[in-house]
């Protein structure tokens, strides 16, 4: 399955930005405005970044939200994204910036970031239960993460959400085989 440009980047920041809470490590991503920063750079985010604390706050709340989206049977998926949409008064408006050709926003450029991830992620939800796909966002199979992934691959193969996991998994078993 491939989605559109927009849809597979707003797929990936929404498991990147759900991936920066606390987990097993206990260490939370995004505890200051400066680790929100290079969050908003290295994922290209358009638009209004106050560089505040409230912001930082309204983005952090977003993420159990959006966790949830990789944790809901179809029908409350459905359910969360309609209320996202519906939350931040979502009107869809095709745009072209940055070298990327006709994409949807569905919030201005200036309301705030987290409301703006917050439809940018529900947006890229709508293709993926279009699709059918929902099966493509999964949770990474390794006993000691709870990382979120898509599966953008072909035969929707990928069980882990990085090499580092999954090579950490085959390492354990090797050693199981043998010793065992």
């Amino acid at each position: 399955m491939h989605f559109t440009h927009d849809t597979e980047t707003a797929l990936l920041g929404a498991a990147a930005l759900v991936n920066t809470m606390a987990g097993e490590t206990g260490a939370d991503g995004l505890a200051t405005v400066e680790e929100l920063d290079a969050f908003v750079s290295e994922w290209r985010w358009t638009g209004a970044h106050v560089r505040d604390e409230p912001e930082l706050q309204a983005v952090r709340a977003l993420r159990p939200r959006l966790r949830e989206l990789w944790e809901r049977e179809e029908s409350g998926v459905v359910e969360l994204v309609n209320g996202l949409l519906a939350d931040a008064r979502a009107l869809p408006r095709l745009v072209k910036h940055d070298g990327w050709g006709w994409h949807l926003h569905a919030t201005p450029d200036d309301a705030p970031l987290a409301v703006r991830m917050a439809v940018e992620a529900a947006m890229a939800m709508v293709d993926v239960l279009r699709a059918e796909e929902l099966g493509r966002l999964r949770v990474c199979a390794a006993d000691d993460c709870s990382d979120v992934y898509v599966d953008l691959s072909r035969n929707r193969s990928k069980r882990f959400c990085s090499a580092t996991c999954g090579n950490r998994v085959a390492a354990a078993a090797y050693r199981g085989r043998r010793n065992g």
